[in-house]
């Protein structure tokens, strides 16, 4: 009986601290592809590209959030989130609320004065990599959220799920945009962001009320 305790600890904390090195991956990604993103946003005037990088901002704030509650779980296994954890997620939501808010109006504004890119090729490029990383942290991330049996880590899974949908919504209107130059199809990709950024900002708020929640229901 001993032995196999000892063996299912062994087996967590290997878990623990490949869940953990997971959340490092994303944020380091995530600030990389937030800069880049921003920076080619702006470069060549493409709504939806500046907005992705913004968002990729914003999940750094979360990352954050979750490399510690793993952390948390790797020293003390029954404690419940902390404040530091809960006012990250409301930190989180907040940005996204602010993100949402800023990327509706300036497609707007947008769509009235006319204006286009000059090129969404790197939106294209940058859609591309992040469909192929998120999809390889998805796969990771539930793997070892069910091997810790951990809904929080299932439920960042999830999350990062959402960011995969994000990068196929870049794609979609960058790619349209730079085949068939179709008006105002980088601000309605735009907007999309927009859409899933309310959507996440509610959930984080949820989650720092004690809620698992992330692409479905949330529930306490």
């Amino acid at each position: 009986m001993k032995t196999t305790t000892v063996k299912q600890n062994t087996e967590r904390q290997h878990w623990l601290k490949i869940a953990f090195w997971l959340s490092m991956v994303t944020i380091f990604y995530n600030m990389l592809e937030g800069v880049i993103s921003t920076y080619f946003g702006m470069e060549d005037e493409t709504l939806a590209l500046f907005g992705f990088g913004v968002d990729s901002f914003v999940e750094v704030i979360s990352g954050i959030g979750i490399a510690h509650m793993v952390y948390r779980m790797q020293t003390n296994p029954e404690a419940k989130n902390d404040r530091f954890e809960r006012q990250a997620l409301r930190i989180t939501g907040f940005s996204f609320y602010l993100l949402a808010f800023g990327i509706s109006a300036s497609s707007i504004l947008t769509i009235v004065a006319g204006g286009q890119p000059e090129t969404t090729r790197v939106g294209i490029i940058i859609s591309v990599i992040s469909i192929v990383t998120m999809y390889a942290l998805v796969h990771y991330k539930m793997k070892a959220g069910k091997k810790l049996n951990s809904s929080p880590i299932i439920s960042d899974a999830n999350c990062t799920k959402t960011c995969l949908y994000l990068s196929l919504l870049l794609l979609l209107s960058s790619g349209l945009y730079e085949l068939f130059r179709i008006p105002y199809i980088d601000a309605i990709g735009a907007i999309g962001i927009a859409v899933f950024a309310v959507k996440e900002g509610k959930e984080a708020f949820d989650k720092a009320k004690g809620k698992d929640c992330c692409g479905g229901a949330c529930h306490t």
